[in-house]
């Protein structure tokens, strides 16, 4: 049983952590526009970024599976994400700023990873989607609080500012990841990297049609979701005028507040009742979603829309997680999973702005909206007719002695 001083650790890492990476989300462009850079250079380096992710993706999972010291990963990731916005902030000519992305991609895939696999060995594989449920909670509130926080930073002091203030916030998240415990950990780890044989090779996890089902709905998920709110932005730009950042604003925080509020429930849910029905619900509001944003013009009603965003993100984000800790039950390929499931999900949002964006160009908005939620709603479709439920059956008895 782990200790209260490693749980709090741990929901402070993912505090802290969130805090960490907002930094690198729209913040970006905008420091690098207000120095002189041109859409093009922007955009070239945030594709070398969005690049080096992907990449990095499954290598930086194996890495995490093959190494002993969990926390030790995490701390070298943070330290590289610092270091990354310190070149940011410090010097914004071009090679500095193409190393930062490279190296904010590589150490956010180490990163991720080494969260989940220290969940894993605190609370163990049935108390697993819980924990996770709790992880989003407190990712969420981080997030929220820090993008509020880097905005009012970037506006009244300088862009520049939100960098400095990333890297600062580095130090509070290494000290939470010193209160958890090593020894709370070392059982699991240990039983982990004994795993040999037939389990512990990759191939037989590759076969599996767990794995491959999971990721064409990560991908589809992606597809579907990610260009929704830059162009629902778009429209509320053109329609509101000078109110159009509060609501772009309004619309990041919503749904965050909502996976801060149902990610414990949604990792409950899928303890008692399984992982498919959790992904069924989730990936059900993205056609909902894409539908409403399409017949809906107001840009208020953006913000109430953005809602079910948050149910979706809730889902994805504690089932992901959950999902390949059941898949590779008895191996030591829990983080190469999430990577490929990662892949999966980079490649879909990747491709979901470019297409969205062209039909957007060449027929409208509305048939964007509709062509995001056809594919929303065949994610859905996957996720119900051909995924398998992943959940260990646990028997009536220990049901009801717990």
């Amino acid at each position: 049983m782990a200790s209260k001083a490693s749980l709090r650790g741990l929901d402070g890492l993912n505090f802290f952590m969130a805090n960490v990476q907002t930094g690198f989300g729209p913040f970006v462009a905008v420091y690098l526009t207000t120095q002189a850079w041109t859409e093009v250079e922007i955009g070239f380096a945030l594709s070398l970024g969005t690049l080096t992710t992907m990449l990095s993706q499954v290598p930086a999972g194996a890495l995490v599976d093959a190494t002993r010291h969990k926390r030790r990963a995490a701390a070298l990731a943070l330290l590289g994400i610092a270091a990354s916005a310190v070149l940011l902030a410090a010097w914004p000519a071009t090679l500095p700023v193409l190393l930062s992305e490279i190296l904010h991609g590589v150490a956010s895939c180490v990163l991720t990873p080494a969260i989940a696999a220290i969940s894993l060995a605190l609370v163990g594989r049935q108390a697993l989607g819980e924990r996770l449920g709790r992880n989003a909670r407190f990712a969420s509130l981080g997030g929220a609080v820090a993008a509020g926080g880097m905005g009012l930073i970037g506006t009244y002091l300088s862009s520049a500012a939100v960098f400095w203030m990333t890297a600062a916030l580095t130090v509070p998240s290494l000290i939470s990841l010193a209160f958890i415990r090593e020894r709370d950990m070392a059982a699991a780890i240990a039983a982990a990297q004994s795993s040999s044989g037939e389990r512990s090779r990759i191939w037989p996890l590759l076969q599996q049609r767990g794995v491959f089902i999971f990721a064409a709905c990560a991908m589809l998920f992606t597809l579907s979701n990610a260009a929704m709110l830059p162009l629902a932005g778009s429209m509320a730009t053109r329609h509101a005028g000078d109110e159009a950042n509060l609501i772009i604003a309004a619309s990041i925080v919503v749904p965050q507040l909502v996976v801060a509020a149902i990610s414990p429930w949604v990792g409950r849910v899928a303890e008692l009742r399984g992982r498919r029905i959790v992904l069924i619900i989730g990936f059900a509001m993205l056609p909902l979603r894409g539908l409403l944003l399409a017949l809906v013009d107001q840009p208020a009603g953006l913000v109430f829309i953005q809602a079910l965003d948050g149910i979706s993100a809730a889902a994805l984000g504690v089932m992901l997680p959950l999902i390949a800790s059941d898949l590779t039950r008895g191996t030591n390929h829990f983080n190469l999973c999430m990577g490929i499931f990662g892949l999966a999900v980079g490649v879909g949002g990747t491709l979901s702005t470019t297409m969205a964006g062209l039909v957007a160009v060449w027929i409208g908005s509305g048939a964007a909206f509709a062509l995001l939620a056809v594919i929303g709603l065949l994610c859905t479709l996957l996720a119900w007719l051909a995924m398998p439920e992943t959940r260990e059956e646990i028997p009536a008895g220990a049901v009801a002695a717990g």
